[in-house]
């Protein structure tokens, strides 16, 4: 299981975070300042940190210095959205900067890219009797194979890893078509009705009355 280190000093924020990562299968450790991450950090094994910039003790930019050595990937979560912060931030050593307030699914697929880019995703994942290999491009059920077009694949994927998060209809559009919504969703509605019927997902698989979908947990 991929374990992810969350240092934020913010409560309702980190416990949101671990929440939401949690249901989506990551194994999570919470650090509310700077120096209870460095000695998690001496303690553990990390693949992936999300690390707040303003933090007590030791601040965010220190402590990525201190990581470095480690060569776990840092993803910054802050609200210093100024550019030169960006830049200082990404010149500095981290994967990616993400500001406050952010959707919990952008966190998400930002996580999942940059734990590609270091293989350590999990290539393999499992919703009730499903088993999808993302590396393979297969899902079974049992012993039976479902045969998935490309987009319906990465629909299933999506909401699979976003497991009890309502996604917005234009945001799944954006994802998994790489275009910007319109407002006509009837390519959505229409991959999403095949996907239940040849998964099987029928109860699970819930529309939210004009916002989207949500997979929802066992």
């Amino acid at each position: 299981m991929i374990k992810i280190l969350i240092v934020e000093d913010e409560r309702p924020i980190r416990n949101l975070i671990k929440m939401n990562l949690e249901d989506a299968g990551y194994d999570c450790t919470c650090a509310e300042d700077g120096l209870i991450a460095a000695n998690l950090l001496e303690e553990k094994h990390f693949d992936l940190i999300l690390l707040d910039i303003m933090l007590p003790e030791i601040d965010g930019y220190e402590l990525l210095e201190y990581i470095k050595p480690l060569n776990t990937p840092v993803i910054f979560l802050t609200a210093k959205a100024a550019l030169n912060d960006r830049v200082k931030g990404l010149t500095l050593g981290a994967e990616d900067y993400i500001v406050k307030p952010f959707e919990i699914v952008e966190l998400l697929a930002r996580i999942n890219v940059v734990l590609r880019r270091y293989n350590k995703s999990d290539s393999v994942l499992t919703y009730r009797d499903l088993v999808i290999d993302t590396e393979n491009k297969t899902v079974k059920k049992g012993d039976e194979e479902i045969i998935l077009t490309p987009k319906e694949f990465e629909l299933l994927v999506l909401l699979v890893r976003n497991v009890n998060i309502t996604l917005f209809r234009e945001r799944i559009y954006e994802i998994i078509w790489e275009n910007d919504y319109y407002g006509d969703s009837r390519t959505l509605d229409l991959h999403i009705q095949r996907l239940r019927k040849k998964t099987g997902l029928l109860d699970q698989l819930k529309t939210v009355y004009k916002v989207g979908y949500r997979l929802e947990k066992e």
